[in-house]
């Protein structure tokens, strides 16, 4: 009985931005943000938290490959880790720095106001309370309507 060996198809694959020994050095991904999201957190945290929130880890989210089609998640927070990550879309020089602090306030506050439990198993996390103090950031109008008129530059 003759054996049948499969033959991979091999393909000549060109780097679109090749890796040099300096870039690896230079760590450029880090150097491409246009916010530093630490600095903002902090000046967030002393104004609207006492400074209460501490050991937080904020972060940018990991690049995706394509845009969404239909929802966008601007940020999330892991209580547990104490980690607040944010989309890395929103480290463009077109979204303004307001908007930002307002998606990281908003994540903050997660941080101290506490869920609603529902029944076993569901919980509401954007509770009256929630809402009331996520509306009393001083651009919390401007950041809803500069979302509305912006969100299908995040989407496909």
């Amino acid at each position: 009985m003759a054996r049948k060996t499969k033959r991979k198809k091999k393909t000549k694959r060109k780097l679109a931005r090749p890796q040099l020994p300096m870039q690896r050095q230079l760590n450029l991904r880090d150097e491409e943000t246009h916010f530093d999201l630490r600095p903002i957190f902090e000046r967030l945290n002393q104004r609207y938290f006492r400074g209460r929130l501490r050991g937080y880890r904020v972060v940018w989210g990991r690049r995706r490959k394509h845009r969404p089609r239909d929802h966008f998640v601007f940020g999330t927070i892991q209580e547990e880790d104490r980690v607040i990550r944010i989309n890395w879309a929103l480290n463009r020089p077109f979204v303004p720095l307001w908007f930002l602090q307002y998606v990281l306030y908003h994540e903050m506050l997660h941080s101290v106001v506490p869920d609603e439990v529902l029944s076993p198993g569901r919980r509401r996390v954007h509770t009256q309370e929630f809402n009331r103090r996520e509306r009393e950031f001083p651009s919390y109008r401007r950041a809803r309507r500069w979302e509305e008129e912006n969100l299908s530059r995040f989407l496909r």
